[in-house]
């Protein structure tokens, strides 16, 4: 794993693609702070730049050097939940451009994966997760329902094709302006 870890930071600092496993399914990633690596992501997919990606980062400590203002129940919230649990915050800040939705929100999650948590911590800063295939086309839980055309396209596959995801997207919640928590994915 080590191995992998090392070369999935080399293609993340020179502003690659990768597919990696994450917490939930297979996931197509990059450094979530570089503008171009991003567009690339959305290249890759054949997505437009208008449907948001999910961020990834290792830890509370990492997510507030992106968000400034995380609304009080969610440490306690995340504590709680054994499921990936993706939120959307107000107001990133230090994000590539073109992660941030229109309405200046983004969506977080705090990985659970070891591989992905190791990934992130140390890369150092957060990457993309969004799932490995391309737009409208069905997201792989397993290694082996990736596209292969998809596959030649990135920059590099993370080698640990066993590891099964837990074949289920994250549930998605942002916290309402009465502090109420909303479900956006169940």
């Amino acid at each position: 794993m080590k191995t992998e870890i090392e070369n999935a930071i080399k293609v993340l600092a020179s502003g690659g693609t990768l597919i990696y496993p994450t917490d939930t399914i297979w996931g197509l990633g990059c450094d979530a702070t570089n503008e171009t690596a991003v567009a690339k992501v959305f290249d890759l997919k054949q997505r437009s730049e208008s449907k948001s990606l999910i961020i990834l980062v290792d830890s509370i400590s990492m997510l507030q050097q992106y968000i400034s203002n995380i609304p009080d129940k969610i440490p306690s919230f995340l504590n709680k939940t054994k499921r990936p649990t993706t939120v959307i915050y107000n107001h990133p800040d230090g994000l590539a451009r073109n992660v941030v939705a229109s309405d200046n929100t983004v969506a977080v999650r705090i990985v659970q994966n070891e591989f992905c948590k190791a990934l992130i911590n140390k890369f150092g800063g957060p990457i993309v997760s969004t799932s490995a295939n391309f737009s409208n086309e069905p997201s792989p839980a397993r290694f082996d329902e990736i596209d292969p055309l998809l596959l030649k396209q990135v920059d590099y596959i993370v080698n640990l094709p066993a590891v099964e995801s837990k074949n289920t997207a994250s549930q998605i919640i942002k916290v309402g302006d009465l502090g109420e928590i909303e479900y956006i994915r169940k």
